[in-house]
C-alpha cells in the first residue's frame, strides 16, 4: 500500500493540511504531508519545502530566492513534480489550495502515471478546470468555501477527500486476467471507416482504446503511452497537426508524436483528416478564413480545406518527429485522399494540397533500419489501405525486440 501524500502551503494552509493528515490517518492510510510554500516554514509538515525546492534542475534558490511570486510558484511546480516522479511510495496525491496551489500541484499531478489516484481539493473547481486536468485522471473537488480556516464545511468537504484518498491508496485497482495489450488509435468522423476496419481485424488479439482527435484526444492517448498502459499505437488521424499550424480549435500540443519518442512504442501512423482546419459553427470562423473554402460538418462544425502551403508545413511538422523515433515505425501515405470529404468528387478533394503534403514528408523523411515510409496507392478509408495498416502492426508488434 503506498502513501497518500498531502500536498499544499504550509506558510498559509497548516491547519487544513493538518487536518487532512489526521483524517488520511484515521482512514488507515499512511500520510506525508509535503509543504510547497515560498513565504516560509510551516507547521507539521514531513517533508519541508526547502527539502522540495532542492529538486528544481537549478536547485532550491531557483524556488526560494525569488521575489516574484508567480515565479516561485512556477518554480516549485518543477521542484515538486521532480519530487514526486522520484518517490517509489505515492499510492496516492491530495492537494488543497486556491489558484495559486491549483496550478502548483496540478502541475506536478499532470506528470504522474494514469491510473496513480489524484485528488485536488480547489477553490477553482467548479469553474473551467480543463487547463488544470489536460488528458489525465485528475479529480477536482469544489471546495464550497475558501480553504482559508477550518469551520462546519471545510472540516467535511477535506474530510471527505481524505477518506477518498486514504481509500484509492489502500484498495489499488487489481490486474485482470482478461486484459489484453492496449493499442492506442485516433479517429475523426471523416476517418471513421478507416479505424472501424482497423478494429475489425485487431479486435480479438488487442484492446482497442480509440481516442477522438479533437486536441484532448491526442493528448490523452499519448498519457496512457507515457504511463505505460499502451503496447502499440496506430495513429490514423494526424489532424490536430493541422489545426495547430493553421489556427483551429482542435489543435495538438508541440508535444504531438512526444510519447512514442521517449516510449519506443511500436508505432503505425498516417495522415488521416489533415485536410481540414476545425472551427466552430460557421459564423465563428475568423474573418482572415471566410473566403477560404469551407464545409458544414454540423451546426456547431465548420471544416476548411487546407491549402498546398499550409499541407507542406503539416508535412514537415510530423515528419520531423517520425525522424527521431527510435522504435519500429511505418509511416503510410493514402495517395487517394486523407479523409472522407477527400475523395474524387467530395468538396475537399484537392490533388494539388494532398501532392505538397506527401512531398513534405518524403523530402524531410531520413531512412533508418526501424522506419519505413510506405505508399498505399488507395484511399484512407478504403478495405485495402486498412488492411496494411493492420499488417504493418503485425510486423512491427511481433518483431519489436529487433529494433
Amino acid at each position: 500500500m503506498g502513501k497518500v501524500f498531502i500536498v499544499g502551503t504550509c506558510d498559509t494552509k497548516s491547519a487544513e493540511l493538518n487536518y487532512a493528515k489526521e483524517m488520511v490517518l484515521l482512514a488507515g492510510a499512511d500520510a506525508v504531508l509535503v509543504d510547497v510554500g515560498t513565504l516560509g516554514e510551516g507547521a507539521g509538515a514531513n517533508v519541508r519545502s526547502r527539502e522540495v525546492a532542492e529538486f528544481h534542475p537549478e536547485g532550491a534558490a531557483a524556488v526560494l530566492g525569488q521575489t516574484d511570486r508567480g515565479t516561485a510558484v512556477s518554480a516549485m511546480a518543477k521542484a515538486l513534480t521532480a519530487f514526486l516522479k522520484s518517490r517509489d511510495d505515492v499510492g496516492a496525491v491530495l492537494g488543497l489550495g486556491g489558484t495559486g496551489n491549483t496550478a502548483l500541484v496540478t502541475e506536478a499531478m499532470r506528470a504522474l502515471p494514469i491510473g496513480l489516484p489524484k485528488l485536488m481539493v480547489s477553490t477553482v473547481a467548479s469553474g473551467n478546470v480543463a487547463p488544470y486536468v489536460g488528458p489525465n485522471d485528475l479529480t477536482m473537488m469544489y471546495s464550497v468555501v475558501d480553504v482559508a480556516g477550518l469551520n462546519a464545511i471545510s472540516r467535511r468537504v477535506i474530510g471527505n477527500a481524505a477518506n477518498a484518498a486514504a481509500g484509492m491508496a489502500r484498495n489499488p485497482i487489481p490486474t485482470s486476467s482478461d486484459d489484453r495489450p492496449g493499442i492506442g488509435m485516433t479517429m475523426f468522423g471523416v476517418t471513421t471507416p478507416c479505424v472501424t476496419q482497423v478494429r475489425e481485424m485487431l479486435g480479438e488479439m488487442h484492446e482497442i482504446y480509440v481516442f477522438h482527435a479533437t486536441g484532448v484526444g491526442g493528448q490523452s492517448m499519448e498519457k496512457l503511452a507515457d504511463s505505460g498502459l499502451l503496447q502499440g499505437v496506430i495513429d490514423v488521424t494526424t489532424t490536430e497537426v493541422a489545426d495547430l499550424l493553421v489556427g483551429g480549435v482542435f489543435p495538438a500540443t508541440e508535444d504531438r508524436f512526444g510519447a512514442v519518442i521517449r516510449t519506443g512504442l511500436p508505432y503505425v501512423g498516417s495522415v488521416g483528416a489533415v485536410d481540414m482546419v476545425n472551427f466552430g459553427a460557421r459564423e465563428t470562423v475568423p474573418a482572415p478564413f471566410r473566403d477560404r473554402r469551407l464545409h458544414v460538418h454540423n451546426a456547431q462544425v465548420t471544416l476548411m480545406r487546407t491549402t498546398p502551403e499550409e499541407n507542406g508545413r503539416i508535412g514537415a511538422f510530423i515528419v520531423e518527429r517520425l525522424n527521431r523515433m527510435q522504435g519500429p515505425v511505418r509511416f503510410l501515405l493514402p495517395l487517394h485522399g486523407v479523409s472522407a470529404i477527400d475523395a474524387a468528387g467530395q468538396p475537399f478533394h484537392d490533388p494539388e494540397a494532398d501532392a505538397a503534403l506527401f512531398a513534405a514528408i518524403r523530402d524531410g523523411w531520413r531512412d533508418a533500419p526501424n522506419r519505413r515510409l510506405i505508399e498505399i496507392d488507395a484511399h484512407i478509408n478504403s478495405p485495402e489501405f486498412a488492411a496494411a495498416l493492420v499488417a504493418n502492426f503485425h510486423d512491427i508488434h511481433t518483431s519489436r525486440r529487433e529494433f
